[in-house]
């Protein structure tokens, strides 16, 4: 049997779609390799949303080139960069045997097998499952693409325009989930909350009614995720749904990228600081016993200290338990590549660097204020350190440890005790 070794870079949304191609190839008979040096097919599935993350690619396609000299290889690469640079890929690495845009990837299976290639699929097409084996927690893709356009991103160039998948598949996917004793699920989206299905009849499904069905259909899954949302889009009707549906986990990741009006103007993210304030406002006082994690972008070209400085205020004020942090990236195609005023790497990195330490002091005042509490957590792994503890995730997706011998997939109550950096120490109730 065919060897393939596979690897996943990226989003969640990566992480899904690389899934669904494992499952795909397993169907198809081949057989995972123990490594890459093992492998008759290699499948290296990209993501372009910063330059870092296409330079660890070409980095690889470099050590892909040494394995091909020792024995034969096909060398396959899919995903947002080799849809961003299609046959310009070959030509810079020739090592490479097949470039394979997003909306093609279902073609891995069919190279792999060696069956004749069709002809270039226009439209994206969404997996049956995302589901890996043996995981108590699985992504599920309901929506590609983004309609935003905001300035700094590559998305809906490679990614394409907006395209929602059918309610009924969402939901028989889930059913299925939930009979392989799935524990949580991750709605995810470029733009989730703008998921807009139409069916034949004129019957219009939109997120927040998604939403509300798919926690009915749910069964035994505990939690249901999303990932990630835009404020802009963010309606009462969502808020309501996540505040009434008990399996909506009451943890919310919402991209800020920046706290000033007018950088949130140059980025085309068509909110501003007041109506995302006002978001938060909204959400609390409808949910008091929600955290939140947040996307937050520092360096934008022209930003001023000050301007710096209200990104700052407004995570203050989101007091965010989870940040994803990082500075502005040029990404060609975009915008922003041409926007003046562009901000040395110097003052980018040195703000940064300010914001991951004001961020961190959020992140020990929010998670000391949750000492205490009992929470529902869902047993994943024992720990390396010492192997009488599991380790396990909140529905606030914190990470907890807790003295315990029971199976892994388990949920059970546990007692805050005390904090160990990120992770909480706690007690089986």
């Amino acid at each position: 049997m065919k060897r393939f070794w596979l690897e996943s870079y990226g989003c969640q949304m990566n992480m899904a779609e690389g899934n669904a191609i494992e499952l795909a190839l397993h169907g198809a008979g081949l057989v995972s390799a123990d490594s890459a040096e093992d492998a008759d097919i290699a499948i290296l599935n990209t993501c372009s949303v910063r330059k870092s993350a296409e330079n660890r690619i070409w980095g690889r396609l470099g050590l892909f080139a040494h394995i091909k000299t020792m024995h034969p290889l096909v060398l396959i690469v899919t995903g947002c960069m080799a849809q961003r640079l299609l046959e310009d890929m070959k030509k810079e690495a020739p090592q490479v045997d097949y470039v394979v845009p997003v909306n093609d990837k279902q073609k891995i299976v069919d190279i792999a097998t060696g069956k004749t290639l069709g002809c270039h699929n226009q439209t994206y097409v969404f997996d049956d499952s995302s589901y890996h084996e043996g995981e108590f927690s699985s992504f599920v893709p309901i929506m590609n693409g983004c309609d935003n356009f905001c300035s700094y991103c590559i998305v809906p160039y490679v990614r394409g325009r907006e395209v929602s998948r059918c309610a009924e598949d969402v939901l028989s996917e889930i059913r299925y989930l939930d009979s392989k004793g799935v524990r949580e699920i991750t709605l995810l989206g470029q733009n989730v909350n703008s998921y807009h299905y139409v069916y034949g009849d004129g019957k219009v499904i939109d997120f927040p009614l998604l939403l509300k069905i798919i926690c009915q259909e749910a069964g035994n899954i505990q939690w249901v995720r999303f990932e990630s949302p835009h404020p802009k889009d963010f309606s009462d009707d969502l808020i309501e749904v996540i505040a009434t549906e008990s399996k909506v986990a009451k943890h919310l990741h919402i991209p800020l990228q920046s706290g000033n009006t007018r950088i949130l103007s140059l980025m085309n993210r068509r909110y501003t600081r007041e109506q995302f304030l006002s978001l938060l406002s909204r959400i609390r006082a409808r949910i008091p016993q929600i955290t939140f994690a947040v996307d937050v972008m520092v360096g934008f070209p022209s930003e001023t200290e000050s301007e710096y400085e209200d990104t700052l205020s407004v995570l203050d004020e989101m007091g965010c338990i989870e940040a994803y942090m990082y500075y502005f990236n040029e990404r060609e195609g975009t915008r922003a590549v041409s926007f003046e005023g562009k901000i040395d790497e110097e003052t980018k990195g040195e703000r940064l660097s300010r914001l991951i330490d004001f961020q961190h002091r959020i992140f020990e005042r929010e998670k000391t204020k949750r000492l205490g509490l009992v929470e529902s957590v869902l047993v994943t792994q024992v720990s390396r350190n010492d192997k009488s503890e599991m380790l396990g995730r909140t529905e606030h997706n914190e990470m907890v440890a807790f003295k315990a011998d029971i199976p892994i997939g388990s949920i059970v109550r546990v007692h805050l005790e005390d904090l160990r950096g990120n992770t909480y120490g706690g007690t089986l109730v």
